[in-house]
């Protein structure tokens, strides 16, 4: 099989030694071309050219989540088709969430023995995606989340806070959330975003929106987050949303999507957030945020900006991925 190893040398958790050991153990099995990244989006165009060109079978996506969802989004830049190369994630970044959801190990050497073990035996599956499409910006695929709101607020305070060179670390998303709900007093009693769901009516209020393609929707450090415990990848996208923040309802809130049973647990049904200002909606196929003034945007972590108006669908089966 031929592969192009796409490698983010400024990955969070992995030294050059160690991208030199798993790029070794990958040469064992695989024809494989490396390529390692140079500026933002580079990931993405690499990917594409090697779907373009149509002489790799394989291409292994070594970063975190910002590195596997540009992969994927050069991978599929002309939509879902049978020829579009398979995906493997060997993780490096600090919360490799999508890995995670995967059921691979957090740890990129473990992680390469699954995927070895996995070329092997053929494992593969076809996973579902959220595409999310708003003017001013190409369409973009997303892996496990995207949000307007709060959250997409606190992901543009981290990443202001990395630009000044703060490192990525669960402790510096936690400090900005809390900085974030502080300063922003206004929109947390009185949000500014719709939900827009084709056949249903409007839902107004929302402080912030957060859309999942598969659960858990972040960790913090080994902990899962289930805001939208029953999103999965063989189904559509699921919407969690809150229409009023306050110090109680907040910390409420997050004491139950740190505690939420998944079905994949042993005999439990799947029990998200509940709340008389929660909003929760699975499986959804097509709907719209539109915001009454420029929301902070985000997908699979990654900031895109201020937007008044995004819609989003899922699309079941779009890539397959090596698991």
């Amino acid at each position: 099989m031929r592969a192009l190893l796409v490698v983010n040398p400024k990955a969070t958790t992995t030294s050059a030694r160690t991208r030199d050991v798993l790029t070794h153990a990958l040469r064992s099995d695989l024809k494989l071309d490396v390529a390692h990244t140079e500026y933002r989006g580079h990931a993405r165009d690499l990917a594409r050219q090697a779907a373009e060109e149509g002489q790799v079978d394989l291409v292994v996506a070594l970063g975190g989540d910002g590195t596997v969802n540009e992969v994927v989004n050069g991978l599929l830049a002309h939509g879902p088709h049978d020829r579009v190369p398979r995906l493997a994630v060997v993780p490096g970044g600090s919360t490799n969430v999508f890995a995670r959801a995967l059921g691979l190990p957090n740890h990129p050497v473990e992680a390469t023995g699954v995927l070895l073990d996995a070329l092997d035996r053929r494992r593969e599956r076809a996973i579902g995606l959220g595409k999310a499409m708003t003017e001013g910006l190409p369409d973009r695929w997303f892996t496990f989340t995207a949000g307007l709101g709060f959250d997409a607020g606190v992901v543009g305070r981290v990443e202001e806070q990395r630009k000044a060179g703060r490192r990525s670390t669960h402790a510096l998303y936690v400090n900005q959330a809390l900085r974030h709900f502080v300063t922003e007093r206004e929109h947390r009693r009185s949000g500014p975003i719709t939900l827009e769901t084709p056949g249903e009516g409007a839902v107004p209020g929302m402080v912030l929106a957060i859309v999942s393609n598969t659960s858990p929707w972040t960790f913090l450090g080994n902990r899962p987050v289930f805001p939208s415990p029953s999103a999965s990848f063989d189904t559509d996208l699921d919407v969690f949303g809150i229409t009023r923040m306050t110090a109680f309802g907040t910390a409420r809130t997050v004491r139950q999507i740190l505690r939420a049973q998944t079905p994949g647990q042993a005999g439990a049904k799947p029990s998200g957030p509940t709340g008389k200002h929660v909003v929760s909606y699975h499986d959804v196929r097509h709907f719209t945020l539109v915001s009454q003034e420029p929301a902070p945007f985000q997908v699979d972590g990654d900031h895109l900006g201020d937007r008044s108006r995004v819609s989003f669908t899922g699309v079941r089966r779009a890539l397959r991925v090596i698991v």
